[in-house]
């Protein structure tokens, strides 16, 4: 079987699971204007984006394989067909939190325990090491994560309880979208695996959506906002994260990734005039500082070969 993987060690792995992670990040503000502009449901939001994504991903895989396009193993197609059950799962409930619990919470929920569950799971399953340096990025992106979002502006009462377990929901499963994602790495191509697993959870949306109120009516801004969602972070950012994995560690890439609530933070400063506390700052800096002790580990070990 052709071996996708690119050379171990390398620091594009790094900068391409961050750049996923910056687009990731805009997800939360454009939901938000999303359930400001009509009255959506997760279900649409996420089916929608799924939907604008996947003409995008079948063209680059047929232009790429043609009809080798589903020529993989079977293990590997029940992978990618858990990794797309995965993915709805996840969204879905993350859009759900947002609606329930703000996106300050819903963030911090998720991409906080995420890494703590790769980190414990790749170390018991995929027998990653966990180095010195891959434990103080992972303390540094918690901490400054905690930091970034005030939890004063919590929303009280039974939404914001349902919101949170929501949170811990979508926190689980995109947790266990890294770990499918590294264990596809190196034997399919990232378009396979990211087209085939957004077929999977579009066509496992849509019945759901149906039976629960499916929205079609939204504005000319909404519809550009749900076109955005499919095309940038979506059909880009997956496909970017999946190449990335190919030579970044489980861990390693679900840490990078805590730059989305950052990201978030810092277009609600700019579009929204939101203030960025002293803490806000410090909490960027470290989940800065975080990536920074990565690529520098990445570097040090492509030296080292």
């Amino acid at each position: 079987m052709r071996n996708f993987n690119a050379r171990p060690g390398s620091t594009r792995g790094v900068w391409l699971i961050i750049s996923a992670a910056v687009f990731w990040g805009t997800v939360g503000p454009t939901t938000q204007t999303l359930y400001a502009l009509t009255a959506t449901n997760a279900l649409s939001i996420g089916f929608f984006r799924l939907a604008f994504a996947l003409p995008l991903l079948a063209l680059a895989c047929w232009r790429l394989f043609g009809r080798r396009s589903l020529a993989l193993p079977r293990r590997d197609l029940l992978l990618i067909v858990g990794l797309g059950a995965l993915v709805a799962l996840y969204q879905v409930l993350y859009f759900a939190a947002i609606a329930r619990a703000g996106v300050a919470i819903a963030a911090l929920v998720t991409l906080c325990l995420a890494p703590v569950i790769v980190a414990l799971v790749s170390a018991g399953v995929l027998r990653e090491r966990l180095t010195r340096p891959t434990l103080l990025a992972l303390g540094l992106a918690l901490l400054g994560t905690a930091l970034l979002i005030d939890l004063r502006t919590a929303r009280d009462g039974s939404a914001l309880l349902v919101g949170v377990l929501l949170a811990l929901g979508s926190a689980a499963g995109y947790a266990l979208i890294t770990l499918f994602g590294r264990a596809l790495a190196g034997r399919c191509h990232p378009l396979q695996t990211t087209t085939l697993g957004f077929a999977t959870a579009s066509a496992l949306l849509l019945p759901f959506a149906l039976g629960t109120g499916f929205v079609v009516s939204y504005p000319a801004t909404g519809w550009g906002l749900l076109v955005y969602l499919g095309c940038v972070p979506t059909a880009l950012a997956y496909a970017l994260f999946l190449r990335g994995m190919h030579t970044t560690s489980a861990t390693a890439a679900s840490t990078i990734t805590l730059l989305e609530p950052l990201t978030a933070t810092l277009l609600a400063v700019v579009l929204f005039h939101e203030r960025l506390g002293p803490w806000g700052v410090v909490g960027g800096a470290l989940l800065l500082g975080a990536v920074a002790v990565l690529a520098r580990q990445g570097q040090a070990d492509r030296a080292g070969e």
